[in-house]
C-alpha cells in the first residue's frame, strides 16, 4: 500500500478555507504531481514521514531558535475543518500560512542536516533507515519551502492512501 504525505504551495488568495473545495485542489494537484513537482510548487514523503519529523525533532537539542521551528515542515499549519456537507472520504489536511512557511524555510536553511544526522541518525540507522533518504528529504523539503517562501505561498498538506 502506498501512503505520502502531499504538499503543495499556492497563494493565499487561490485558497478556499473550505475541506471540500481544498480537496478536490489537492487530488487535482496529486493527479499531476510529477509535473508539479518539476515546477517545484509540491513536494512528497512516502510513508516515513513520520521519521522525518522526529528527524527534525533532534534541532530541539542543537543551538536552535526559540518556539519549535523543527515542527513546521511536515506537520506545522492549522488543521481545516470539515464542513457538513464534506465527504466522509476526504482526508484531513493542514494549511500552514505564510508566515508559517517563511519560518519552516528559515529552519531549513539553517539548520545542519550534518549535525542533526549526528544527534538523530544512530537510532534511524538501528531502525533500518537509510542517511541518502533522509538527506534527500531535507534537500527537497528545503527548496521546496524556500520557493514557497519566496513567492509569499501557502501550503496546503494532506494524507493520501
Amino acid at each position: 500500500m502506498s501512503i505520502h504525505l502531499h504538499f503543495r504551495a499556492v497563494a493565499e488568495s487561490e485558497i478556499h478555507d473550505d475541506h471540500t473545495w481544498l480537496a478536490g485542489f489537492m487530488s487535482d494537484a496529486w493527479d499531476v504531481h510529477e509535473e508539479e513537482y518539476a515546477a517545484g510548487i509540491t513536494d512528497s514523503i512516502d510513508k516515513i514521514w513520520g521519521s522525518v519529523h522526529e528527524f527534525y525533532a533532534a534541532a530541539g537539542t542543537l543551538d536552535t531558535d526559540p518556539g519549535e521551528p523543527w515542527t513546521l515542515p511536515v506537520y506545522g499549519g492549522r488543521p481545516v475543518p470539515d464542513s457538513a456537507d464534506a465527504d466522509p472520504s476526504d482526508p484531513p489536511m493542514m494549511l500552514l500560512e505564510p508566515p508559517g512557511v517563511s519560518q519552516a524555510a528559515r529552519f531549513l536553511a539553517t539548520v545542519s542536516f550534518d549535525a542533526l544526522w549526528d544527534v538523530a541518525g544512530a537510532g534511524f540507522e538501528a531502525r533500518g533507515c537509510a542517511r541518502q533518504e533522509f538527506l534527500e528529504h531535507h534537500t527537497s523539503l528545503r527548496g521546496f519551502y524556500g520557493r514557497a517562501a519566496s513567492a509569499g505561498h501557502a501550503v496546503v498538506k494532506v494524507v493520501w492512501a
